[in-house]
C-alpha cells in the first residue's frame, strides 16, 4: 500500500497527560502546553487525575474514592474544554485479567474497573486503555484472559465505551502485538481493540535493555533479528483489520548506558518492574530526540499505516534522560518538540 503524506494528514494527534512534567506539577499547566503545541487531545493519566483531585478537594484522596475523583473529573474535563482539547482515553488500566476465580485480586479488578467506568462518564471520555498484565502469579491461558477482558468489554458496551488493549513488553503472557491480537480475537467484541505502541513493540520483538547491545540476542547474528522484525511488521499489515488499531501511541527509547540488571534471577518484591519495566519508566523519548530505536519506531508506524489504518497518534513518553535518572524541560518546549517529532515521523513514513 502506498502511503502518500496527503493521505496521512487526518490522523488526529494527541499527547499523554502523564508524559509531560511530573504528577505535582498542576494539570492546567500540562494542558496548556499540550495543547499551544497544537496537539487536539490528551490520554488523561490516572496518576494526574489522583493528583488533581487532592488539590481539588483540599485533602488527601485516596485511589479507589471514585465520587471524590469523578467530581474532580467534571472539572478536568471543563478544564480541557478551556484548552480546545478532548479527553481521548482514560489510562492506564492495569493487572485487570487472569486473577483466579473467587479470588480478592479479581474482586478488586472489577471494583476498580466498575469505578474507573464512573470516571470515564465524568470526564468524558468513551476508551479505556488496559495493559497486558505483569502480575507473576495470573493465568497465561490466553482463553482465560480472553475471559475477563471479555467481562470487561461487557461492562464498558452499555455506555458505549471501548477497550484498547495494549501489549506491555513486560507482560506476564502478552508482551507482543501478536500476542495482544490473538486475545482481542478470542474476545470476540465489537468493542474491544488494540492500543499499539512503538516502544512496547520495539522493546519486545528487537531491542533488550539487559544487553550490552540493547539488542535482542539471536546468537551473534543480527542478520536474523532484522528479519525476524522485518516478518512480524509483514504479519501485522496483513493480519490486522485497520478498525481493530484504535490509537498508535509513540516514543523511542535510549539504549542504557549500563544494561539494566536482570532482577528476575534474584529475590525481589512481588511488585518489582521487570528489567524492561523499569526500562519504560524512566527511558523513553520522543522520536529523533537522542533514543537508539528511532528507525524501528518509523518501520513500526509505517506498518501500522499500511493496514490503511488513520487512528490516534498519541505521544506516550517517560522521558528522564539518557541515564534514566531525570530531566529537566520547559513543558511548552518539550511539548513543541514532540509534535515537531510527530510530524517528522508522518513525513517519513511518507512514500511521497
Amino acid at each position: 500500500m502506498s502511503l502518500s503524506r496527503s493521505s496521512l494528514d487526518s490522523i488526529p494527534l494527541s499527547f499523554a497527560s502523564v508524559s509531560v512534567g511530573t504528577p505535582d506539577d498542576p494539570l492546567e499547566d500540562k494542558l496548556k502546553a499540550i495543547s499551544s503545541a497544537g496537539f487536539t487531545a490528551i490520554e488523561l493519566g490516572f496518576p494526574d487525575l489522583l493528583s488533581f483531585s487532592k488539590t481539588f478537594h483540599k485533602k488527601e484522596i485516596k485511589e479507589d474514592d471514585y465520587p471524590n475523583l469523578c467530581k474532580a473529573g467534571t472539572e478536568v474535563k471543563t478544564l480541557c474544554k478551556k484548552h480546545n482539547l478532548s479527553i481521548m482515553m482514560l489510562q492506564p488500566f492495569s493487572n485487570f485479567e487472569g486473577w483466579a476465580p473467587d479470588s480478592k485480586e479479581r474482586e478488586d479488578a472489577f471494583s476498580r474497573a466498575r469505578g474507573w467506568i464512573e470516571i470515564m462518564h465524568a470526564v468524558g471520555t468513551d476508551m479505556l486503555q488496559v495493559g497486558s498484565s505483569d502480575s507473576p502469579t495470573i493465568s497465561t491461558d490466553l482463553n482465560i484472559l480472553a475471559s475477563d477482558l471479555r467481562d470487561l468489554a461487557d461492562l464498558l458496551a452499555p455506555h458505549g465505551y471501548k477497550l484498547a488493549y495494549e501489549n506491555w513488553c513486560w507482560a506476564t503472557a502478552a508482551p507482543t502485538w501478536s500476542s495482544v491480537y490473538e486475545i482481542v480475537k478470542l474476545v470476540d467484541r465489537p468493542n474491544i481493540g488494540l492500543c499499539l505502541d512503538t516502544f512496547q513493540t520495539v522493546g519486545s520483538e528487537y531491542a533488550d535493555p539487559t544487553t550490552a547491545s540493547g539488542l535482542i540476542s539471536t546468537e551473534g547474528i543480527q542478520a536474523q533479528l532484522e528479519r525476524n522484525w522485518e516478518h512480524s511488521l509483514a504479519r501485522l499489515t496483513k493480519m490486522v483489520p485497520k478498525e481493530k488499531i484504535y490509537l498508535l501511541q509513540i516514543s523511542d527509547a535510549y539504549k542504557p548506558k549500563t544494561p539494566i540488571e536482570d532482577k528476575l534471577t534474584q529475590p525481589q518484591p512481588l511488585n518489582d518492574l521487570r528489567p524492561r519495566g523499569r526500562w519504560s519508566h524512566d527511558y523513553r523519548p520522543y522520536p529523533y530526540n537522542g533514543g537508539a530505536y528511532t528507525q524501528q519506531c518509523l518501520d513500526f508506524a509505517r506498518a501500522v499505516l499500511k493496514t490503511g489504518s488513520r487512528c490516534w497518534f498519541s505521544v506516550e513518553v517517560f522521558d528522564g534522560g539518557a541515564d534514566g535518572k531525570g530531566k529537566e524541560y520547559e513543558m511548552g518546549d518539550f511539548c513543541k518538540g514532540a509534535m515537531a517529532s510527530v510530524k517528522r515521523l508522518l513525513n517519513e513514513c511518507a512514500d511521497s
